[in-house]
């Protein structure tokens, strides 16, 4: 079997990436990509190997890359120029504008779908893509940005016995079709019940951990950082701007976050901030880390999920993480990681877990054994080749 997995990335981390190596904007596709899954950024390439080692060919595709996608099209005869490499020195007015914006997102947002404006392709990043697509000739399509890959793309995309799959870790953007879609997976049970409303099977498929990521990164380093917590900020996370303030009014700790232009300049926060960091950098941060702190977003509700759970513990880092729902179908609370669940009681687990090491090391130990026997990207792909052989009968029945 074919399998395309379709992913995009932040613009901001396309300026870190080519900004560090502008040689890298003019490479071939292949180095291109190469240097991509070396990043070990999001999910790299963490799908594509393991359907590979599951015996089928899988590629993925970076469908907002502009450089990338640009020496894709060039190797095929297409004529699309790249776009000049972003230092990542100076701020385009584009994110200041989105930044300026953002309080005001929930009250735009219905505005501008009434005046017929979307987040989407454009039509060049479109033109290449459906290219890639004809070329690979995939069997199955596994979305994982439905916004920029929208329902009128995946139209253009259905083919008879192909089986197109949306995955997807939010509540779905207003507007979207889900309906054209023969299976949808997510870690959240409210996303699945969507797709099931819009009558399409779905299940929930966690995130995971890929062992490799040890390998590729060599001999841990010492664990010389207190306590850490690496994650974005945005204006609407009032909650997590108000536990990071009192973390650090209480305890030395470093943090490693995005947006924290939407701070005020007065926050503790900026005192104690050392920048982003991303892919290698980030598991570096976390194999050094004594302690590492996790907050979910307020989409996930109360529903335990995100990446940072399985990178933490997979890094062998002892997690102290906000407490859900279905946290316990995942970890063992009491052992293989600790649990708070509101301002204080995090304050006082910090305090606890800081003042023992041996409780550190043996929670970290048992999070991490876990997690690479049970939260693998090899056991989520088995599990989606499992649900795409139950579920896909509505893509092998579909018309062009």
């Amino acid at each position: 079997m074919r399998i395309a997995v379709l992913n995009n990335d932040a613009v901001r981390f396309h300026k870190e990436f080519y900004g560090s190596d502008p040689s890298l904007a003019r490479a071939p596709y292949a180095t291109q990509m190469q240097a991509r899954a070396d990043s070990l950024v999001g999910m790299a390439d963490f799908y594509s190997r393991n359907f590979r080692a599951l015996g089928h060919e899988a590629c993925e595709f970076y469908v907002n890359n502009p450089y990338m996608q640009a020496a894709w099209a060039s190797e095929h005869g297409m004529r699309i120029e790249p776009p000049a490499p972003d230092s990542g020195r100076h701020e385009d007015r584009t994110a200041r504008l989105r930044r300026a914006l953002q309080p005001y997102r929930a009250w735009l947002a219905p505005v501008a779908r009434r005046l017929g404006l979307k987040q989407g392709l454009a039509a060049a990043a479109r033109d290449v893509l459906l290219a890639q697509i004809e070329d690979f000739a995939p069997d199955v399509i596994i979305n994982q940005t439905i916004a920029l890959v929208d329902h009128d793309m995946i139209r253009t995309l259905r083919r008879p016995g192909r089986v197109i799959v949306a995955q997807h870790g939010v509540a779905p953007p207003e507007g979207i079709d889900l309906g054209v879609y023969d299976l949808g997976v997510s870690m959240l049970p409210y996303v699945v019940d969507a797709f099931r409303t819009a009558g399409v099977p779905a299940e929930v498929v966690h995130l995971a951990f890929e062992p490799s990521v040890l390998e590729r990164l060599g001999p841990a380093p010492e664990r010389d950082i207190g306590l850490t917590f690496v994650g974005g900020i945005e204006a609407q996370y009032n909650d997590r701007i108000a536990m990071l303030e009192a973390i650090c009014e209480r305890f030395p700790v470093e943090f490693y976050l995005t947006g924290t232009s939407v701070l005020s300049p007065s926050s503790p926060i900026l005192k104690h901030q050392r920048g982003e960091v991303w892919g290698r950098e980030m598991y570096r941060v976390l194999q050094r880390s004594q302690l590492t702190l996790n907050s979910h977003i307020d989409a996930a509700r109360n529903y335990a999920g995100n990446m940072r759970l399985f990178e933490a513990t997979g890094s062998g880092a002892s997690l102290l993480t906000d407490a859900k729902s279905n946290l316990s179908t995942l970890f063992d609370t009491d052992r293989e990681v600790a649990t708070y669940s509101d301002i204080e009681s995090c304050l006082r687990a910090i305090e606890r877990l800081l003042a023992s090491r041996d409780a550190r090391a043996e929670m970290a130990a048992a999070g991490q054994q876990r997690t690479l026997a049970t939260h693998t990207y090899r056991q989520r792909a088995a599990t989606l080749l499992d649900l795409i052989a139950r579920h896909g009968e509505r893509g092998k029945k579909a018309a062009p």
